[in-house]
Protein backbone atom coordinates (compact mmCIF):
# COMPACT_ATOMS: atom_id res chain seq x y z
CA UNK A 1 0.00 0.00 0.00
CA UNK A 2 1.62 3.30 -0.82
CA UNK A 3 1.78 6.09 2.04
CA UNK A 4 0.17 9.06 2.02
CA UNK A 5 3.08 10.88 1.20
CA UNK A 6 3.28 8.89 -2.28
CA UNK A 7 -0.17 9.53 -2.70
CA UNK A 8 0.50 13.32 -1.76
CA UNK A 9 3.36 13.24 -4.40
CA UNK A 10 1.51 11.67 -7.32
CA UNK A 11 -1.57 14.83 -6.93
CA UNK A 12 1.24 17.29 -6.73
CA UNK A 13 2.72 16.11 -10.12
CA UNK A 14 -0.83 15.56 -11.78
CA UNK A 15 -1.70 18.83 -11.08
CA UNK A 16 1.63 19.86 -11.99
CA UNK A 17 1.07 18.65 -15.57
CA UNK A 18 -2.27 19.70 -15.95
CA UNK A 19 -1.34 23.29 -14.87
CA UNK A 20 1.55 22.95 -17.58
CA UNK A 21 -1.17 21.62 -20.57
CA UNK A 22 -3.61 24.47 -19.41
CA UNK A 23 -0.59 26.95 -19.92
CA UNK A 24 0.18 25.49 -23.47
CA UNK A 25 -3.27 25.66 -24.60
CA UNK A 26 -3.62 29.23 -23.06
CA UNK A 27 -5.58 29.07 -19.25
CA UNK A 28 -6.48 32.42 -19.32
CA UNK A 29 -7.88 31.73 -23.12
CA UNK A 30 -9.79 28.47 -22.32
CA UNK A 31 -11.66 30.20 -19.22
CA UNK A 32 -12.33 33.78 -21.33
CA UNK A 33 -15.96 34.50 -21.57
CA UNK A 34 -16.90 31.47 -18.75
CA UNK A 35 -19.27 32.03 -16.21
CA UNK A 36 -18.04 28.45 -14.72
CA UNK A 37 -15.94 25.79 -14.80
CA UNK A 38 -17.40 22.62 -12.66
CA UNK A 39 -14.61 21.49 -11.56
CA UNK A 40 -11.83 23.40 -13.22
CA UNK A 41 -9.66 20.82 -11.29
CA UNK A 42 -10.90 17.96 -13.69
CA UNK A 43 -10.47 19.92 -16.27
CA UNK A 44 -6.86 20.57 -15.35
CA UNK A 45 -6.54 17.06 -14.85
CA UNK A 46 -7.74 15.77 -18.57
CA UNK A 47 -5.97 18.47 -20.44
CA UNK A 48 -2.84 16.80 -18.38
CA UNK A 49 -3.41 13.46 -20.22
CA UNK A 50 -1.86 15.63 -23.57
CA UNK A 51 -4.99 13.44 -25.54
CA UNK A 52 -7.59 15.20 -27.55
CA UNK A 53 -10.53 15.58 -25.18
CA UNK A 54 -14.12 15.06 -26.60
CA UNK A 55 -16.11 18.32 -26.52
CA UNK A 56 -19.59 18.66 -26.92
CA UNK A 57 -22.25 21.08 -27.50
CA UNK A 58 -26.01 20.84 -28.25
CA UNK A 59 -28.09 22.77 -30.23
CA UNK A 60 -31.92 21.82 -30.13
CA UNK A 61 -32.42 23.21 -34.47
CA UNK A 62 -35.67 25.34 -32.82
CA UNK A 63 -35.38 28.20 -35.01
CA UNK A 64 -33.27 28.09 -38.75
CA UNK A 65 -31.11 30.58 -37.77
CA UNK A 66 -28.10 31.23 -35.91
CA UNK A 67 -27.41 34.63 -34.61
CA UNK A 68 -24.08 36.04 -32.74
CA UNK A 69 -25.45 34.86 -29.17
CA UNK A 70 -24.86 31.09 -30.49
CA UNK A 71 -22.07 32.07 -31.46
CA UNK A 72 -20.27 32.31 -28.15
CA UNK A 73 -20.56 28.29 -27.65
CA UNK A 74 -18.97 28.21 -31.43
CA UNK A 75 -16.07 30.32 -30.26
CA UNK A 76 -15.29 28.48 -27.75
CA UNK A 77 -15.57 25.34 -29.38
CA UNK A 78 -13.22 26.50 -32.18
CA UNK A 79 -10.54 27.17 -30.17
CA UNK A 80 -10.95 23.67 -28.59
CA UNK A 81 -10.34 22.35 -31.96
CA UNK A 82 -7.42 24.79 -33.10
CA UNK A 83 -5.60 22.53 -30.30
CA UNK A 84 -6.47 19.36 -31.85
CA UNK A 85 -9.35 18.56 -29.58
CA UNK A 86 -12.70 16.25 -30.93
CA UNK A 87 -15.71 18.95 -31.35
CA UNK A 88 -19.25 17.05 -31.11
CA UNK A 89 -21.74 19.13 -32.57
CA UNK A 90 -25.01 17.92 -31.32
CA UNK A 91 -28.45 18.92 -33.20
CA UNK A 92 -30.79 17.99 -30.91
CA UNK A 93 -33.07 16.72 -33.41
CA UNK A 94 -34.78 14.17 -31.10
CA UNK A 95 -35.32 16.35 -27.98
CA UNK A 96 -35.93 19.26 -30.24
CA UNK A 97 -39.19 17.29 -31.00
CA UNK A 98 -40.13 17.55 -26.98
CA UNK A 99 -39.32 20.73 -26.38
CA UNK A 100 -36.58 21.96 -24.24
CA UNK A 101 -38.68 23.42 -20.77
CA UNK A 102 -35.97 25.42 -19.57
CA UNK A 103 -36.83 29.32 -18.27
CA UNK A 104 -40.31 28.57 -19.59
CA UNK A 105 -43.38 28.76 -17.52
CA UNK A 106 -45.56 27.00 -19.47
CA UNK A 107 -45.33 23.73 -21.47
CA UNK A 108 -43.37 24.30 -24.78
CA UNK A 109 -44.69 22.77 -27.60
CA UNK A 110 -43.01 20.91 -29.74
CA UNK A 111 -41.32 20.76 -33.00
CA UNK A 112 -42.44 18.68 -36.18
CA UNK A 113 -40.41 16.15 -37.27
CA UNK A 114 -40.78 18.25 -41.06
CA UNK A 115 -39.23 21.72 -38.72
CA UNK A 116 -36.51 20.12 -36.51
CA UNK A 117 -34.90 18.49 -39.92
CA UNK A 118 -35.67 21.92 -42.08
CA UNK A 119 -33.83 23.82 -39.33
CA UNK A 120 -31.15 21.13 -38.63
CA UNK A 121 -30.11 21.62 -42.53
CA UNK A 122 -29.97 25.54 -42.35
CA UNK A 123 -27.52 24.82 -38.87
CA UNK A 124 -25.61 22.48 -40.80
CA UNK A 125 -24.89 25.09 -43.75
CA UNK A 126 -24.14 28.04 -41.13
CA UNK A 127 -21.79 26.26 -38.37
CA UNK A 128 -18.96 25.57 -41.28
CA UNK A 129 -18.73 29.56 -41.30
CA UNK A 130 -16.77 29.21 -37.84
CA UNK A 131 -15.96 25.33 -37.00
CA UNK A 132 -13.38 23.43 -39.31
CA UNK A 133 -15.76 20.80 -41.40
CA UNK A 134 -12.91 18.17 -41.06
CA UNK A 135 -12.40 18.30 -37.74
CA UNK A 136 -16.35 18.35 -36.52
CA UNK A 137 -18.77 15.61 -35.75
CA UNK A 138 -21.91 16.38 -36.82
CA UNK A 139 -24.26 14.60 -34.78
CA UNK A 140 -28.29 13.69 -34.45
CA UNK A 141 -29.51 12.61 -31.51
CA UNK A 142 -32.13 10.45 -32.59
CA UNK A 143 -29.43 8.07 -33.68
CA UNK A 144 -29.73 6.56 -30.77
CA UNK A 145 -32.12 8.16 -28.48
CA UNK A 146 -34.52 6.44 -30.96
CA UNK A 147 -33.80 3.19 -30.26
CA UNK A 148 -34.01 3.49 -26.57
CA UNK A 149 -37.33 2.34 -26.37
CA UNK A 150 -39.73 2.15 -23.82
CA UNK A 151 -37.49 -0.60 -21.72
CA UNK A 152 -34.60 1.71 -22.24
CA UNK A 153 -36.60 4.94 -21.15
CA UNK A 154 -37.70 3.41 -17.98
CA UNK A 155 -34.18 2.51 -17.12
CA UNK A 156 -33.02 5.70 -17.82
CA UNK A 157 -35.99 7.38 -15.68
CA UNK A 158 -35.03 5.04 -12.53
CA UNK A 159 -31.75 6.88 -12.41
CA UNK A 160 -33.05 10.35 -11.54
CA UNK A 161 -35.75 11.18 -9.00
CA UNK A 162 -38.48 13.74 -8.87
CA UNK A 163 -37.25 15.42 -6.02
CA UNK A 164 -33.75 16.26 -7.63
CA UNK A 165 -35.83 17.29 -10.71
CA UNK A 166 -37.51 19.69 -8.88
CA UNK A 167 -34.53 21.64 -7.92
CA UNK A 168 -34.67 23.26 -11.45
CA UNK A 169 -35.89 26.49 -10.90
CA UNK A 170 -38.40 26.59 -13.72
CA UNK A 171 -40.01 23.32 -12.16
CA UNK A 172 -39.63 24.81 -8.77
CA UNK A 173 -41.68 27.59 -9.54
CA UNK A 174 -44.10 26.04 -11.99
CA UNK A 175 -44.82 23.56 -9.00
CA UNK A 176 -45.53 26.00 -6.10
CA UNK A 177 -47.61 28.11 -8.73
CA UNK A 178 -49.58 25.08 -9.06
CA UNK A 179 -48.85 25.17 -12.91
CA UNK A 180 -48.91 22.23 -14.63
CA UNK A 181 -45.51 20.62 -15.84
CA UNK A 182 -45.72 17.31 -18.49
CA UNK A 183 -44.34 14.59 -17.46
CA UNK A 184 -42.34 14.49 -20.94
CA UNK A 185 -40.62 17.50 -20.10
CA UNK A 186 -38.74 15.59 -16.99
CA UNK A 187 -37.37 13.86 -19.97
CA UNK A 188 -35.50 16.51 -21.66
CA UNK A 189 -32.44 16.95 -18.92
CA UNK A 190 -32.87 12.94 -18.77
CA UNK A 191 -32.12 12.60 -22.35
CA UNK A 192 -29.84 15.64 -22.94
CA UNK A 193 -27.92 13.89 -20.48
CA UNK A 194 -28.04 10.43 -21.74
CA UNK A 195 -26.30 12.26 -24.90
CA UNK A 196 -23.22 12.43 -22.68
CA UNK A 197 -23.16 9.03 -22.10
CA UNK A 198 -23.62 8.04 -25.07
CA UNK A 199 -21.07 10.45 -26.53
CA UNK A 200 -18.65 9.65 -23.57
CA UNK A 201 -18.10 13.40 -23.55
CA UNK A 202 -14.90 14.84 -21.64
CA UNK A 203 -16.22 18.49 -21.36
CA UNK A 204 -20.02 20.01 -22.37
CA UNK A 205 -20.17 23.45 -22.79
CA UNK A 206 -23.59 25.54 -22.61
CA UNK A 207 -25.48 28.68 -21.75
CA UNK A 208 -25.81 29.58 -18.39
CA UNK A 209 -29.34 28.60 -18.58
CA UNK A 210 -28.23 24.92 -19.72
CA UNK A 211 -26.41 24.86 -15.97
CA UNK A 212 -28.68 22.17 -14.58
CA UNK A 213 -29.31 20.43 -17.80
CA UNK A 214 -25.31 19.85 -18.10
CA UNK A 215 -24.90 18.43 -14.62
CA UNK A 216 -27.51 15.61 -14.96
CA UNK A 217 -25.18 14.55 -17.86
CA UNK A 218 -22.24 14.65 -15.30
CA UNK A 219 -24.49 12.44 -12.89
CA UNK A 220 -25.54 10.46 -15.46
CA UNK A 221 -22.26 9.38 -16.31
CA UNK A 222 -21.03 8.53 -12.91
CA UNK A 223 -23.99 5.91 -13.13
CA UNK A 224 -22.93 4.47 -16.00
CA UNK A 225 -19.45 4.09 -14.37
CA UNK A 226 -18.10 6.73 -16.83
CA UNK A 227 -15.49 9.44 -15.51
CA UNK A 228 -17.84 12.56 -15.48
CA UNK A 229 -17.64 15.66 -18.01
CA UNK A 230 -16.23 18.56 -17.02
CA UNK A 231 -19.70 21.33 -17.43
CA UNK A 232 -18.53 24.97 -18.51
CA UNK A 233 -21.30 27.63 -18.78
CA UNK A 234 -20.92 31.12 -21.09
CA UNK A 235 -23.46 33.78 -20.55
CA UNK A 236 -26.26 34.30 -22.76
CA UNK A 237 -25.40 37.05 -24.90
CA UNK A 238 -27.64 40.07 -24.51
CA UNK A 239 -29.26 41.36 -27.88
CA UNK A 240 -28.76 44.82 -29.49
CA UNK A 241 -31.29 46.79 -26.51
CA UNK A 242 -28.37 45.53 -23.79
CA UNK A 243 -31.43 44.23 -22.08
CA UNK A 244 -32.78 40.64 -23.29
CA UNK A 245 -30.84 37.63 -24.24
CA UNK A 246 -30.26 38.01 -27.88
CA UNK A 247 -33.35 36.19 -30.05
CA UNK A 248 -34.80 36.37 -33.07
CA UNK A 249 -38.34 36.57 -31.87
CA UNK A 250 -37.58 39.98 -29.75
CA UNK A 251 -36.03 41.48 -32.95
CA UNK A 252 -32.87 42.26 -31.21
CA UNK A 253 -30.54 40.15 -32.98
CA UNK A 254 -27.51 40.14 -35.36
CA UNK A 255 -27.74 36.81 -37.82
CA UNK A 256 -24.59 35.51 -39.31
CA UNK A 257 -26.12 35.32 -42.52
CA UNK A 258 -27.69 38.92 -42.30
CA UNK A 259 -25.63 41.50 -45.00
CA UNK A 260 -22.52 42.85 -44.49
CA UNK A 261 -24.35 46.42 -44.51
CA UNK A 262 -26.95 45.24 -41.82
CA UNK A 263 -24.60 43.71 -39.70
CA UNK A 264 -22.56 46.85 -39.59
CA UNK A 265 -25.56 49.19 -39.05
CA UNK A 266 -26.38 46.83 -36.71
CA UNK A 267 -23.97 46.45 -34.46
CA UNK A 268 -22.67 50.46 -34.45
CA UNK A 269 -26.69 50.40 -32.72
CA UNK A 270 -24.82 49.07 -29.17
CA UNK A 271 -24.31 50.83 -26.66
CA UNK A 272 -20.42 51.66 -25.73
CA UNK A 273 -20.99 49.81 -22.18
CA UNK A 274 -22.19 46.59 -24.39
CA UNK A 275 -19.36 46.46 -26.82
CA UNK A 276 -17.30 45.79 -24.23
CA UNK A 277 -19.30 42.28 -23.58
CA UNK A 278 -19.13 41.70 -27.46
CA UNK A 279 -15.66 41.84 -27.54
CA UNK A 280 -15.39 39.58 -24.66
CA UNK A 281 -17.52 37.23 -26.29
CA UNK A 282 -16.94 37.43 -29.45
CA UNK A 283 -14.03 38.80 -30.64
CA UNK A 284 -11.00 36.66 -31.69
CA UNK A 285 -8.48 39.46 -30.66
CA UNK A 286 -6.49 38.35 -27.53
CA UNK A 287 -7.44 39.80 -24.14
CA UNK A 288 -4.41 41.96 -23.99
CA UNK A 289 -4.95 44.05 -26.94
CA UNK A 290 -9.03 44.12 -26.17
CA UNK A 291 -7.80 45.53 -22.50
CA UNK A 292 -5.52 48.31 -24.93
CA UNK A 293 -8.55 49.62 -26.66
CA UNK A 294 -10.53 50.13 -22.84
CA UNK A 295 -7.11 52.30 -22.05
CA UNK A 296 -7.62 54.03 -25.53
CA UNK A 297 -11.13 54.71 -24.50
CA UNK A 298 -10.02 55.89 -20.83
CA UNK A 299 -8.05 58.38 -22.85
CA UNK A 300 -10.46 59.52 -25.18
CA UNK A 301 -10.67 57.47 -28.30
CA UNK A 302 -14.28 57.97 -29.67
CA UNK A 303 -15.65 54.58 -28.65
CA UNK A 304 -17.30 54.42 -32.11
CA UNK A 305 -13.97 54.10 -33.66
CA UNK A 306 -13.65 50.94 -31.29
CA UNK A 307 -17.04 49.86 -32.54
CA UNK A 308 -15.78 49.73 -35.73
CA UNK A 309 -13.35 47.43 -35.23
CA UNK A 310 -15.60 45.20 -33.32
CA UNK A 311 -17.85 45.17 -36.53
CA UNK A 312 -15.61 45.01 -39.43
CA UNK A 313 -13.77 41.84 -37.27
CA UNK A 314 -17.26 40.12 -37.14
CA UNK A 315 -18.20 40.92 -41.09
CA UNK A 316 -14.91 39.91 -41.95
CA UNK A 317 -15.65 36.75 -40.15
CA UNK A 318 -18.88 35.33 -41.70
CA UNK A 319 -18.57 37.49 -45.19
CA UNK A 320 -14.88 39.51 -46.12
CA UNK A 321 -13.14 41.80 -45.43
CA UNK A 322 -13.84 43.30 -48.63
CA UNK A 323 -17.35 43.23 -47.28
CA UNK A 324 -16.69 44.81 -44.31
CA UNK A 325 -14.51 47.49 -45.33
CA UNK A 326 -17.71 48.46 -47.74
CA UNK A 327 -20.39 48.38 -45.43
CA UNK A 328 -18.43 50.72 -43.19
CA UNK A 329 -18.04 53.22 -46.05
CA UNK A 330 -21.22 52.98 -46.93
CA UNK A 331 -22.13 53.48 -42.82
CA UNK A 332 -19.82 56.67 -42.76
CA UNK A 333 -21.69 58.06 -45.86
CA UNK A 334 -25.11 57.94 -44.17
CA UNK A 335 -24.53 58.85 -40.38
CA UNK A 336 -21.25 60.91 -40.63
CA UNK A 337 -21.49 62.65 -44.21
CA UNK A 338 -25.26 62.37 -44.21
CA UNK A 339 -25.17 61.02 -47.73
CA UNK A 340 -28.29 58.94 -48.80
CA UNK A 341 -28.17 55.30 -49.63
CA UNK A 342 -27.32 54.33 -53.10
CA UNK A 343 -29.19 51.00 -53.24
CA UNK A 344 -32.75 52.32 -51.88
CA UNK A 345 -35.50 50.45 -53.27
CA UNK A 346 -37.71 51.45 -55.31
CA UNK A 347 -41.86 50.37 -54.34
CA UNK A 348 -45.15 51.01 -56.09
CA UNK A 349 -48.36 50.68 -54.64
CA UNK A 350 -51.80 51.81 -55.57
CA UNK A 351 -54.50 53.04 -53.72
CA UNK A 352 -58.06 55.00 -54.64
CA UNK A 353 -57.93 58.67 -55.14
CA UNK A 354 -56.56 60.80 -53.19
CA UNK A 355 -53.49 58.86 -51.71
CA UNK A 356 -53.15 57.10 -48.62
CA UNK A 357 -52.41 57.07 -44.96
CA UNK A 358 -48.98 57.10 -43.96
CA UNK A 359 -49.14 54.53 -41.58
CA UNK A 360 -50.62 51.85 -44.04
CA UNK A 361 -48.68 53.34 -46.12
CA UNK A 362 -45.60 52.57 -44.23
CA UNK A 363 -46.79 48.80 -43.75
CA UNK A 364 -47.72 48.03 -47.65
CA UNK A 365 -44.35 48.75 -47.81
CA UNK A 366 -42.85 46.73 -46.32
CA UNK A 367 -40.35 49.67 -43.66
CA UNK A 368 -42.57 48.68 -40.77
CA UNK A 369 -44.14 44.89 -39.55
CA UNK A 370 -47.77 47.05 -38.65
CA UNK A 371 -49.84 49.68 -39.15
CA UNK A 372 -49.57 50.10 -35.18
CA UNK A 373 -45.92 49.84 -35.29
CA UNK A 374 -45.72 52.78 -38.40
CA UNK A 375 -48.37 55.08 -36.19
CA UNK A 376 -45.98 54.81 -33.21
CA UNK A 377 -42.87 55.39 -35.42
CA UNK A 378 -44.43 58.87 -36.16
CA UNK A 379 -45.68 59.87 -33.14
CA UNK A 380 -42.23 59.21 -32.12
CA UNK A 381 -40.89 61.55 -35.01
CA UNK A 382 -38.69 59.05 -36.67
CA UNK A 383 -40.30 59.24 -40.30
CA UNK A 384 -39.23 61.67 -42.65
CA UNK A 385 -40.96 62.42 -45.96
CA UNK A 386 -38.85 63.57 -48.46
CA UNK A 387 -36.51 65.20 -46.05
CA UNK A 388 -39.35 66.15 -43.58
CA UNK A 389 -40.29 64.78 -40.32
CA UNK A 390 -43.98 64.24 -40.41
CA UNK A 391 -45.57 63.41 -36.75
CA UNK A 392 -49.45 63.66 -38.09
CA UNK A 393 -50.40 60.25 -37.97
CA UNK A 394 -53.10 61.31 -40.83
CA UNK A 395 -50.99 62.36 -43.22
CA UNK A 396 -51.68 61.48 -46.60
CA UNK A 397 -49.35 60.43 -49.21
CA UNK A 398 -50.42 61.72 -53.03
CA UNK A 399 -50.98 60.05 -55.77
CA UNK A 400 -48.41 60.96 -58.59
CA UNK A 401 -44.69 62.09 -57.27
CA UNK A 402 -42.28 59.19 -56.25
CA UNK A 403 -41.89 60.10 -52.30
CA UNK A 404 -38.83 59.28 -50.27
CA UNK A 405 -39.43 57.82 -47.42
CA UNK A 406 -36.90 57.62 -44.41
CA UNK A 407 -38.06 55.09 -40.76
CA UNK A 408 -35.56 55.24 -38.11
CA UNK A 409 -31.84 55.44 -39.28
CA UNK A 410 -31.43 52.47 -41.55
CA UNK A 411 -35.06 52.26 -43.54
CA UNK A 412 -35.26 53.70 -46.71
CA UNK A 413 -37.91 53.49 -49.77
CA UNK A 414 -38.86 55.85 -52.67
CA UNK A 415 -42.35 55.14 -52.62
CA UNK A 416 -44.29 55.60 -56.24
CA UNK A 417 -48.09 55.86 -55.67
CA UNK A 418 -50.38 54.93 -58.33
CA UNK A 419 -53.73 55.26 -58.76
CA UNK A 420 -55.66 51.66 -58.44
Amino acid sequence: MRNNQGRDAEGLEGAKRGENAANAFGWDEIKRGAEEILVEKELLEKLSLNKPLRIKAGFDPSAPDIHLGHTVLLNKLRQFQLHNHVILFLIGDFTGMIGDPTGKNITRPALSVEEVKKNAETYQEQVFKILDPTKTEILFNSSWLSELGTKGMIELAGKYTVARMLEREDFSTRFKNNQSIAIHEFLYPLLQGFDSVHLRSDVEIGGTDQKFNLLVGRELQKHYGQKPQVVMTFPLLEGLDGVNKMSKSLGNYVGISDSPKDMFGKLMSISDELMWRYFELLSFKPTAEIAGLKESAKKGMNPRDIKYLLAEELITRFHSQKEALMAKEAFIAQFQRHELPTDIPVVALSSPAPGMALSKLLKQAGLTPSSSEAIRLIKAGAVLVDGERVEDIQRLIEIGPTHLIQVGKRRFARIKLEKS
